[in-house]
């Protein structure tokens, strides 16, 4: 209801050319009303029906993405413990929490578990809600134990039918964006079309359920949505404060439910600033969205108990920095281009060393050490030095954390979208550039803003928003894969938008000498029908073929371990391991772990690499002591760890174990010459052949083709 109310108001206030219609048509008293009437009415039934099509295909995207689920697992057919062994990784500790607060005796008890938890980590109580985001699985248990729902849908069907439910929300935000953008429905069609052929590169929903990015990127998608609504010139006062509200609450939400959540609204704050200092926004609104922006953040951090990362933030830092900074620079966008220029790199620089500062100064006065892997990450990522540091490592040797892969590039080309979105790009960025540099150029004759002057098309500040955005996250996409989902899903807005939309046609047609308002209007409806037509023919059997594939999950050794853990331990017992098994054995069986996939801890860092040490070369003696001085009671060795060879050499994890340790790496890897080689054999191969020296601190009590799980002697 409230984007038909913004619909409607987009339509009186946005379009200046019907203004000068009306003066036009005064004299013809007769004409205007029956015109005026019909018109309202087409817009209205226009209306309508795009907003019908919006909400099905919403739903259809989401009713499509859960039976592939389906089909991939025959989820509903399977077995409790291999339903939750198909949340891997992290996936599997988020949902554990889930179970948990259904399992608790009352909700209160259930939260008085997560706030004084000793299970996750042992050997020490902490507080989940401060330090991850799982308020999500919180409000989801409250709900499934008030809602009437418990005697025909099972807790994990609830729980995943909210997720898929939450894609219909994404699509149809992708849907609005397109749609504000271009002024036609028709385009928030094909990115939704384009959205669903792409599926590989704009989702993983199907697969990884609980991630945290499946739970914000629609919210983020509905911010986006609600800033390209704010940023549209000529807003009644009571449009732009249900603008803000939907992009303060789209904000909060987005922020409380990803933990990567202020590197994200950061990139944000970048677009807002080059913008605004370009004077293609206006000044009040980047304002605002500053602003909201800190105060979403900052309500997330009292939520989370006063969590280290936020209050460390470099967004934070920056926004408070350009506030500052715009109040210490007077008349910023007045003078001569060389002036201007020179006022502008100033205040760059004002604000790059004002956040510096504050940034250093918040976290030496809290001593934060939440993020520094992540720096450590990006500063041997982008070449400044190489790195020893095994955090670093783990992240730089992972897949998901490289470039992206030229494959990508190759199935975006093959739906059309890429090739699209690369013309649109280069129009937009054209038009860009152009009312930049005449923005710089005379600041004092008054124009509307984003106007690149009399004889070119004017970039309206919602277009050069989403153009920005769509720039930096997809340089944020080409330098790390796993950050392609916030560029693919964007990438279907803007190409679609692009497509549809009249500046896009007028620029194109007019640079060829061939414009004319019927040629114009006969492109922005064509191209995209004909594209939609190709699309559709193109890859609807594809859609039905992989609709109609079946598979079963199926994963033995793994089943047979949390059986056995569950029937031949004590609940009390605690287990080592690698943090991506533990995390199923929590939500398995529910023991306690020594350490767990949710990194974003540097204590938790510091003992993941000594739990780690099983498979480094190091003494039994040594082992043991490390894994007693966290309580372990047992300690589970993977064969696909200890005889790694999905990465390549130098990046397996006993390489970078290696590597930090001082010792000289296996294999046909190049080692630096003041690697040594180490004086004891690798751990995890010399204690499965049962010698005295490993079998006085470690016995063996269960073993399969994948699994080793030992039981660690109390004596030292």
């Amino acid at each position: 209801m409230n984007t038909v109310r913004q619909r409607r108001e987009t339509r009186h206030t946005d379009v200046p050319e019907g203004h000068a219609a009306q003066g036009e048509n005064v004299k013809s008293g007769r004409e205007l009303p029956s015109g005026g009437t019909r018109r309202r009415l087409w817009e209205t039934l226009s209306f309508t029906l795009g907003g019908t099509v919006a909400l099905c295909v919403g739903v259809l995207t989401s009713v499509y993405l859960a039976t592939l689920h389906e089909n991939d697992l025959w989820f509903s057919n399977i077995k409790e413990v291999e339903r939750e062994i198909s949340f891997r990784t992290e996936c599997g500790l988020y949902y554990s929490y889930y179970k948990q607060m259904l399992q608790a005796p009352s909700l209160m008890q259930g939260l008085h578990g997560l706030m004084y938890d000793n299970k996750t980590e042992s050997m020490r109580t902490i507080n989940l809600l401060q330090r991850m985001n799982i308020y999500q699985e919180v409000l989801l248990s409250i709900l499934y134990r008030v809602l009437p729902i418990q005697t025909y849908l099972e807790p994990v069907y609830f729980y995943i039918y909210t997720l898929f439910g939450l894609q219909a929300i994404y699509v149809t935000a992708l849907y609005t964006t397109s749609w504000l953008l271009s002024g036609t429905w028709l385009s928030g069609l094909l990115a939704a079309f384009w959205y669903v052929t792409n599926r590989i590169d704009t989702t993983r929903v199907e697969f990884t359920v609980p991630l945290r990015e499946n739970w914000a990127l629609p919210f983020f998608a509905v911010q986006t949505a609600a800033v390209t609504y704010f940023l549209r010139p000529n807003l009644q006062p009571l449009s732009e404060r249900l603008a803000l509200l939907a992009i303060f609450v789209s904000t909060f939400l987005f922020s409380l439910t990803w933990q990567f959540n202020q590197f994200v609204v950061l990139l944000q704050a970048l677009v807002l600033f080059t913008l605004d200092s370009l004077d293609l926004l206006p000044a009040i609104k980047a304002s605002w969205l500053y602003g909201i922006q800190i105060a979403g953040l900052l309500l997330v951090c009292a939520l989370q108990f006063l969590n280290s990362m936020i209050l460390g933030s470099l967004l934070i830092s920056f926004n408070l920095s350009v506030l500052t900074a715009r109040r210490l620079q007077k008349n910023l966008k007045t003078g001569n281009f060389l002036n201007r220029l020179g006022k502008l790199l100033l205040h760059l620089f004002v604000v790059l060393c004002l956040t510096l500062f504050l940034n250093n100064i918040i976290k030496k006065t809290l001593n934060l050490k939440s993020d520094e892997h992540i720096f450590k990450f990006l500063k041997a990522k982008f070449g400044f030095g190489a790195t020893r540091d095994f955090d670093a490592n783990l992240y730089l040797c992972e897949e998901a954390f490289g470039l992206l892969p030229l494959n990508t590039f190759h199935r975006l080309f093959h739906t059309l979208l890429f090739s699209a979105y690369l013309s649109v790009l280069c129009v937009t960025g054209t038009a860009a550039l152009a009312g930049a540099l005449h923005n710089l150029s005379d600041s004092t004759r008054q124009q509307p803003m984003g106007s690149v002057g009399k004889d070119t098309v004017s970039l309206r500040p919602a277009t050069a928003y989403n153009f920005m955005h769509s720039v930096l996250f997809g340089l944020l996409a080409l330098s790390t894969m796993r950050m392609k989902y916030l560029w693919t899903s964007h990438m279907c807005v803007f190409a679609s938008f692009g497509l549809c939309s009249p500046e896009t046609w007028e620029l194109l047609l007019k640079a060829i000498r061939l414009y004319t308002p019927k040629r114009m209007c006969v492109m922005r409806y064509s191209v995209p029908i004909l594209t939609l037509l190709y699309v559709s023919y193109k890859f609807w059997p594809e859609v039905m073929a992989e609709l109609s594939e079946l598979r079963e999950f199926h994963d033995p050794d793994t089943v047979e371990l949390m059986n056995w853990i569950n029937s031949n331990t004590p609940r009390t017992a605690v287990f080592a391991g690698s943090m991506q098994l533990l995390a199923g054995v929590k939500l398995c069986t529910g023991r306690t772990l020594t350490n767990h996939p949710h990194f974003e801890d540097s204590s938790l860092r510091e003992r993941t690499k000594a739990v780690y040490q099983i498979y480094a070369k190091r003494p039994a003696e040594h082992v043991h002591g490390l894994l007693r001085s966290f309580g372990t009671d047992y300690v589970i060795l993977e064969d696909s760890i200890c005889y790694e060879r999905r990465h390549r050499p130098g990046c397996r994890l006993r390489d970078l174990l290696d590597l930090a340790n001082g010792h000289t790496m296996d294999g046909a890897v190049q080692n630096d010459p003041d690697l040594k080689p180490a004086d004891h054999p690798r751990f995890c191969e010399e204690i499965k052949r049962d010698l005295p020296p490993y079998t006085a601190f470690f016995t063996r009590v269960f073993q399969n083709k994948t699994f080793h799980v030992y039981k660690l002697s109390r004596n030292k």
